[in-house]
């Protein structure tokens, strides 16, 4: 017998876990259609919480707090990978819709479990050894070196991560790490790194988005690119890889896959996010529906919106440096010589204090070609005194 769906039609309250910036570009993406949102958020003020009816400030375990929300909302979603999973296994025993499911983030908060899913799944990962306890060593071979020892949990950013060319370097690494569970993965030869986000609802239909380029600093992503510049067979084949990763899970919600594309053509799972992603941002100028639209729609039931690529788009990531001369001194960014370039969005998150590698906000170029927004882009970041410009 198949399961009725309800759908929660606008004017219902959704709950979100997460104050975040990409939890405040759902919240206005919710106000857009008519629904109110109601955060779970430690931080008072948060960028989520500023653009929402009300925000509950406590923390995301706090069981009090999850009782006066599932009081309040009927579906819950999340904004970064970290909410736990027992919170939302408390708020689905208390008959909330939680999207995405708690079975599912917690494979993705662990990088062992998340590698081990995908090969379950059919997706290839890059050749890796999960060091666990002391005995893992045993499993270490010669051939997963120069590798990259990787917290199991936590690391985001690049936080979390040592690049380490033998067994003795990563066992000093590990040792350095205070023995955490880790992931020791080969470091391969890349061509490109791209991401899908991919959306599924209730019903079980999905919707996947144009695959994106993305480019990184010190670990952060700097800029994506999108559509990714990259052969069509690769395309799909990282979309088909997406839509294997989601039925899988019997996901519903917004999930960001990570690919490394290798020089032979060939790509891998780097890892997951149950959520919207950086690297999906400029989907809300580019896409017909954005991963934010899509984020809605699939925890309310509604039909999931078209994916479709209206324009070409280079998203530029905004980091607190910008607020900082050469000398250190602090500076406000020159906004209105930036939004002079055709083209141009820019989406600031709120956030009180800049500090160096913060996520501060980011600007959105189009063009009517692809070579049209690259050099606007080019043009935004020669302004901003981006060190990447040149690279565009």
């Amino acid at each position: 017998m198949t399961e009725t769906i309800e759908t929660l039609l606008p004017g219902e309250t959704l709950g979100l876990l997460g104050g975040g910036q990409l939890g405040r570009m759902f919240a206005q993406a919710a106000a857009q259609m008519g629904y109110h949102v109601l955060v779970l958020e430690p931080s008072n003020p948060s960028p989520a919480g500023e653009v929402s009816c009300a925000q509950i400030a406590a923390a995301y375990d706090d069981t009090t707090a999850l009782d006066e929300m599932s009081r309040a909302v009927r579906a819950v979603t999340t904004e970064f990978e970290n909410v736990p999973a027992t919170s939302l296994e408390h708020l689905a025993r208390l008959g909330v819709r939680t999207a995405p499911h708690a079975d599912a983030v917690a494979v993705t908060q662990d990088r062992n479990r998340e590698k081990a899913f995908a090969e379950s799944a059919g997706v290839p990962t890059a050749p890796h050894a999960g060091i666990c306890a002391e005995s893992d060593w045993e499993n270490v071979t010669e051939d997963l070196f120069p590798g990259i020892l990787k917290t199991a949990r936590l690391g985001y950013d690049g936080k979390g991560q040592v690049r380490v060319d033998s067994k003795a370097d990563a066992r000093k690494a590990w040792e350095a790490l205070d023995r955490t569970d880790c992931i020791l993965e080969k470091r391969l030869n890349l061509a490109k790194e791209i991401s899908v986000i991919v959306c599924r609802n209730q019903a079980g239909s999905r919707a996947v988005f144009p695959v994106a380029e993305n480019h990184h600093r010190n670990g952060i992503l700097a800029y994506t690119v999108l559509p990714a510049r990259i052969s069509p067979e690769i395309a799909k084949m990282a979309q088909r890889y997406a839509e294997r990763i989601v039925d899988a899970f019997g996901y519903v919600g917004v999930l960001c896959l990570e690919f490394f594309v290798l020089e032979d053509g060939s790509i891998v799972l780097n890892e997951m996010a149950p959520r919207p992603h950086n690297s999906g941002h400029a989907t809300i100028e580019a896409c017909v529906s954005s991963q934010y639209d899509q984020q809605v729609r699939a925890m309310t039931g509604l039909p999931l919106g078209s994916t479709a690529l209206k324009t070409p788009a280079v998203m530029l990531n905004l980091l607190g440096d910008l607020w900082f001369d050469e000398a250190g001194h602090y500076r406000t960014p020159d906004w209105a010589a930036l939004c002079s370039i055709p083209g141009l969005k820019l989406h600031l998150y709120g956030k009180e204090q800049a500090r160096h590698a913060r996520k501060m906000g980011h600007a959105t170029v189009v063009g009517q070609t692809l070579e049209e927004a690259l050099e606007r882009a080019k043009a935004a970041a020669e302004m901003l005194s981006l060190p990447f410009a040149g690279e565009l």
